[in-house]
């Protein structure tokens, strides 16, 4: 960690409400490194992942409205959990299509409304592309969004620096509406990092800096390698430091991991966990297995190891050995 002066940690009771996790959880590769393989009978992406986080954002309702039953299948997948909140992604066609029709909205209504009548419903996010940028056109577009969907807790990610300005904030904060506060490859005029509040929701997305990849349109480079790449503990520090100046202005503030490929996400959200509690966290056994940095921060170490292969006994003692 850098020698950067450290606030005080959050305490039992603090008014500073925190919740960490990944963005989204149905990822092929995550197999044996964040969830277990073979997966016990009864298996749930979500269930496990709320003993270790107290939210996760939904990334399937980015690409189709969520359903009505799938959000309350998830509700009760995440019980066990009393603390837990879901975030989630409006559907794109709210932010990178005009022709979304009344229609849409209700489709989308209908899954967020069941997250939000559990009081589960902590925030929703449109995502702008970033080719979105701030002109006279584009912010009549925005307002128009920020209007449609004023009930929710809203959050808007603007991912073009042309956006960084306090024309948009004073906007963001006439209608309630958080500001996302990103991470992403500084490539030309993309936004930076920032610790800005519109409204009583904070909201931090950290997409990794892949700067090779961000951009690149080359059928021969899998899509998984954008969002490959893990944090190092010098490049959380100002972010541990920009979510708590956040957190000290909002009611809630959630901050979300999107580098995603083999379970960095889970590696980095944990990291910012254990930094924000100044304590060890629970690790799940697969991933401390793969990135043993964990162990410096987990809180629970496995039984030790056997020393012989599972399923091969130990040899027989000879007569007179102790």
């Amino acid at each position: 960690m850098s020698a950067m002066k450290k606030p005080s940690p959050l305490t039992p009771g603090s008014r500073r409400n925190i919740r960490i996790g990944p963005a989204g959880w149905s990822y092929n590769d995550w197999s044996g490194y964040v969830y277990p393989t073979p997966r016990p009978k009864g298996f749930h992406e979500a269930a496990y992942l709320s003993e270790f986080f107290d939210t996760i954002e939904i990334n399937t309702s980015f690409y189709q409205p969520l359903r009505a039953d799938h959000a309350a299948s998830w509700l009760e997948r995440v019980a066990a959990n009393p603390a837990f909140v879901f975030t989630a992604k409006l559907w794109q066609k709210f932010t990178h299509d005009p022709s979304a029709t009344p229609e849409d909205e209700k489709a989308v209504r209908a899954g967020f409304d069941v997250l939000r009548e559990a009081k589960k419903m902590g925030a929703v996010l449109a995502q702008f592309p970033f080719s979105f940028h701030r002109t006279v056109e584009n912010v009549v577009f925005l307002t128009v969004v920020l209007q449609r969907f004023a009930d929710y807790p809203l959050v808007v990610e603007l991912r073009h620096a042309s956006w960084q300005n306090k024309e948009t904030f004073d906007l963001l904060r006439e209608h309630h509406v958080g500001f996302c506060n990103i991470d992403q490859p500084l490539i030309g005029r993309s936004a930076v990092p920032s610790a800005e509040v519109t409204s009583s929701v904070g909201y931090v997305r950290l997409h990794g800096r892949r700067y090779d990849n961000w951009f690149s349109d080359d059928p021969e480079t899998p899509s998984h390698e954008r969002y490959n790449y893990l944090y190092s503990a010098d490049e959380l520090d100002p972010w541990i430091a920009r979510i708590r100046s956040i957190s000290e202005h909002t009611a809630n503030t959630f901050v979300v991991t999107n580098n995603h490929f083999q379970g960095k996400a889970v590696v980095n959200a944990l990291q910012l966990l254990s930094a924000l509690k100044a304590a060890k966290v629970k690790v799940p056994e697969p991933l401390r297995q793969h990135f043993p940095q964990l162990d410096a921060i987990a809180s629970e170490m496995p039984e030790a190891p056997t020393l012989f292969p599972m399923g091969v006994p130990p040899p027989k003692k000879s007569k007179g050995t102790t």
